[in-house]
């Protein structure tokens, strides 16, 4: 990940408003809490008064928050002021109990953390400055935290400056890295949730191909039995001088030779039995997908299925048949006019050998191959080129049938991408 990638994002999010009031009650109550333990059973004598009216509004807001925003979500704008409210409310507390020297000074990063988390770039950096300038004026103008007896502490000078720098330190630090891991959780879930509507998407066009040949199958036999009764009703009146019947019947036979024709050709492109709408061969789907692409495609197509003696039954799926589709597709894409796929059985493995001529995996991602969004230096593979998302759906959609995909560098010159399965994980016994 670079800098620069999480200077670009400024992505506007939200929070979750149930979350948010949550948090800030237990926040609320720590703080009474407390203040009042401090004052009245460790006998600081705290401006209780100011302490707990600043804690007030605190409540105040919050209440507001609960019963005037209708919306479930607060969105970014308006988290990043109720985030902005919760600085300046904490920093009017540490002003009155001690500034710097009040070791509760600590909570005061924990709202531009959470921005770094959960909110955008340009909040994170708003709500780090402000609380950058609320702990630098907390350094230097602040009411005494006093001890009982009225004996206010003395903090060596050294000491009260060194605090304000290891915050800012700590801040930076803390924000850098959740920003990062927000940023990154966050396009692994887009990627998750467009994973998500690919398969449900292949599974409604199965579902429908799947309905289509039960229909075929199921009005197959009612047709052929229209049909006949036709012909035997044309015998019959074949000596009837009525023209207008015997036109009729030679309609309704024509009619019926024409639905005929066309129930073959669906169940010629689909399955017809309910043995098939399950199960089918793994040289089958290969022909069906290299095929596909051939016809969109004027590059040439090389499918080697010589290497396997035996037909490979397996479950029909659109995981292994997306995934297997998105491999293929990148070859077809990133080739310059060859693409091989072998069908290779090695002891109790099965592999499906993909391999192009094209530039292959850039030196600097050849590591992190099937992770989402990923950027590389090279000129000719940019990350909007499908590489990043695509080979991640793809990866991930077959690992969900245990296989194992291994990237490296083909013979061609290009990538090869090998799919492995364990026969008894692929093939249906």
């Amino acid at each position: 990940m670079k800098l620069s990638d999480l200077l670009k994002y400024d992505e506007d999010l939200k929070l979750e408003k149930s979350t948010v009031v949550i948090l800030r009650w237990i926040a609320l109550i720590g703080q009474l809490i407390t203040i009042y333990v401090v004052h009245f059973l460790v006998k600081f004598d705290l401006p209780i008064v100011l302490c707990s009216i600043t804690i007030f509004f605190g409540g105040i807001t919050n209440i507001f928050i609960q019963f005037n925003f209708r919306n479930n979500q607060l969105n970014n704008t308006e988290s990043t002021i109720l985030l902005f409210y919760d600085v300046i409310q904490l920093s009017v507390l540490i002003y009155l109990t001690g500034g710097v020297t009040n070791p509760f000074i600590i909570f005061l990063v924990v709202p531009a953390v959470i921005s770094s988390t959960l909110l955008n770039l340009s909040s994170t950096i708003f709500l780090s400055i402000i609380t950058i300038i609320s702990m630098l004026l907390l350094t230097f103008n602040y009411l005494p935290l006093p001890s009982e007896g009225n004996l206010h502490f003395h903090v060596p000078d050294y000491y009260i400056f060194s605090i304000p720098i290891a915050m800012i330190v700590v801040l930076i630090f803390l924000n850098y890295f959740g920003f990062r891991f927000g940023y990154e959780a966050r396009r692994r879930g887009n990627a998750l949730n467009r994973l998500e509507k690919v398969l449900a998407k292949e599974q409604e066009l199965e579902s429908i191909g799947h309905q289509a040949a039960a229909a075929a199958h199921s009005l197959g036999t009612p047709l052929s039995t229209i049909t006949v009764i036709a012909k035997e009703l044309k015998k019959e009146a074949v000596s009837n001088s009525n023209k207008e019947f015997n036109k009729d019947l030679d309609t309704l036979i024509e009619q019926a030779k024409k639905c005929g024709e066309i129930l073959k050709r669906i169940s010629q492109n689909q399955i017809v039995n309910d043995e098939y709408v399950i199960n089918v061969t793994l040289q089958d789907l290969l022909f069906e997908i290299s095929k596909s692409f051939e016809q969109i495609s004027k590059k040439k197509i090389n499918l080697d299925l010589t290497k396997i003696n035996k037909q490979i039954h397996i479950k029909r799926s659109p995981e292994i048949t997306y995934g297997i589709r998105n491999f293929v597709g990148n070859a077809v894409k990133f080739s310059k006019s060859k693409i091989d796929i072998n069908l290779v059985s090695e002891g109790d493995q099965t592999k499906i050998q993909i391999s192009d001529d094209g530039p292959g995996f850039p030196s600097d991602v050849a590591k992190i191959v099937g992770e989402p969004y990923i950027s590389s230096k090279s000129k000719k593979v940019k990350s909007k080129s499908g590489l990043g998302l695509g080979t991640f759906i793809g990866k991930t959609l077959l690992e969900r049938k245990k296989a194992e995909i291994e990237f490296s560098k083909s013979n061609l010159g290009g990538a090869l991408v090998e799919i492995i399965w364990n026969n008894s994980d692929l093939i249906k016994k």
